[in-house]
């Protein structure tokens, strides 16, 4: 500990810098690969425990329903005890619950543990852009922090289908979560030695009733729409379910009103381009989620790959999330995010619909283009969109505002999967309701390209 005093004492040189921005994204690493690796492996997990569809829904959507529900609070968290002790308490949680994920003996199990998985989940995004925020403190250096920071992560989505497959081919599906162990104690050494604490900001507080309806209003909405074909959409259990939504939203409007420690503090959304950042941070998600949960199956199912064909299958997209970030950073520093979110909406809305043609029997040289596509506009949204909220909220609100950031875009992701695995469950086949999906999820980029060049700004 002396040894960690000595070191946060010191400036920050470029060489630590560089250090602690490695350190600082991994921990996003961690949440983004625990996301493509279990997609890849979802058929696996099917075979060996037992599940439907919905089932396969749960164990993506136990994970992001608590991420989701609990980042507003951690973003609250990370401004009042300290972004760096949120961090690392996260990667303790992540670390710990990765074990327990592997010894899951039945699917109720691992949908236990794929929650707890989100609690850590949840600790560590907000915590990790504020840590970012605080090395970084020039808009122009930020932006290119985030670039990096962005690429470093998407090389989760690159690496995770991929080697995820492998791991799942070779040793089985209960090793993927054993791979988060390594990179969370790497994380944890580097940000315990290398970073100092962020400025506390004491009159945050944390108001129970407002947390618990946001975790009960996402879950219940994820029940009733993955659950309405089994129970029937006029039965009294989904009926009751979107009344529960419903009296909580109600409840939750209620408590922030007359609360004066909100989860939304009323300053942080001053400037439309956190409003419209948050809109097209749950649009882009919803386009990405659905895609990935729907592709994996449709590859092995459908065609019948393996699980490490079908991440080398869909390498064409996650390719460009590794490296484009960093363009996007640079031009996010020079032109301002607006141009790149709504070029990046507009490519990703051309891809969505060039799958939307594909089937069986199509080329897969149609199938690369429609994956790079996708690949090259998300690189060049979900980057410019973090800039965007990062810079345009109070920088007293860092914290929850990236956590609220994220809240969204993990919202978007569990509709994702919920709307895209209702379209497949209520299609004649498979085929035809991927092909529903994907043109849906065109709609919602073109949408999300509508909003950001009409209200985000540009170049601050």
């Amino acid at each position: 500990m002396e040894l960690s005093r000595q070191l946060q004492s010191r400036p920050v040189g470029n060489a630590k810098k560089w250090l602690l921005l490695t350190g600082i994204s991994l921990g996003y690493f961690l949440v983004l690969l625990d996301t493509t690796i279990v997609n890849v492996a979802l058929p696996a997990i099917q075979r060996d425990l037992g599940s439907g569809i919905t089932g396969l829904q749960w164990v993506v959507n136990a994970y992001t329903v608590i991420f989701a529900g609990l980042l507003l609070s951690m973003g609250v968290f990370a401004d009042r005890f300290g972004a760096k002790r949120v961090f690392l308490a996260g990667l303790a949680i992540f670390a710990v619950v990765s074990v327990i994920s592997s010894a899951a003996h039945s699917l109720p199990s691992l949908i236990v543990s794929r929650a707890l998985l989100g609690v850590g989940g949840a600790a560590l995004t907000p915590a990790s852009l504020a840590l970012l925020s605080h090395a970084y403190p020039a808009p122009a250096e930020r932006a290119r922090a985030l670039g990096i920071w962005a690429a470093i992560t998407g090389t989760a989505m690159a690496g995770g289908p991929v080697v995820g497959g492998l791991l799942v081919d070779t040793l089985g599906w209960r090793s993927i979560f054993m791979l988060n162990v390594p990179v969370t104690l790497f994380s944890f050494i580097i940000v315990l030695f290398f970073t100092s604490e962020t400025k506390r900001n004491i009159r945050q507080r944390i108001t129970i009733i407002t947390q618990l309806c946001a975790i009960f209003v996402i879950a219940a909405l994820c029940f009733a729409l993955m659950e309405g074909e089994t129970y029937g959409w006029q039965s009294p259990v989904i009926l009751g379910a979107f009344g529960l939504v419903l009296a909580g939203a109600g409840l939750f409007y209620y408590a922030e009103k007359n609360n004066r420690q909100r989860l939304f503090p009323p300053g942080m959304f001053r400037d439309s381009t956190v409003s419209v950042g948050m809109i097209a941070g749950m649009l882009i998600n919803i386009g990405l989620s659905g895609f990935l949960f729907i592709m994996p199956l449709f590859y092995q199912h459908i065609k019948g790959f393996s699980a490490h064909h079908t991440g080398l299958a869909l390498l064409p997209m996650m390719i460009p999330l590794a490296f484009n970030p960093i363009v996007t950073g640079r031009l996010v520093a020079r032109f301002g995010p607006r141009v790149p979110v709504v070029i990046g909406f507009g490519l990703g809305a051309a891809g969505m619909l060039l799958q939307s043609w594909t089937d069986v029997q199509t080329s897969y040289g149609v199938t690369i283009l429609s994956l790079l596509l996708n690949g090259f506009g998300i690189s060049l949204t979900i980057p410019a969109i973090v800039a965007a909220v990062i810079s345009a909220a109070p920088k007293e609100l860092g914290g929850t505002a990236s956590g609220a950031l994220n809240a969204s875009r993990q919202i978007g992701a569990t509709l994702g999967v919920v709307l895209f695995g209702l379209m497949i469950s209520s299609s004649r086949t498979f085929v035809s309701g991927m092909h529903l999906a994907m043109g849906a999820a065109a709609l919602f980029f073109v949408c999300g390209g509508i909003l950001s060049y009409r209200f985000m700004g540009g170049r601050k």
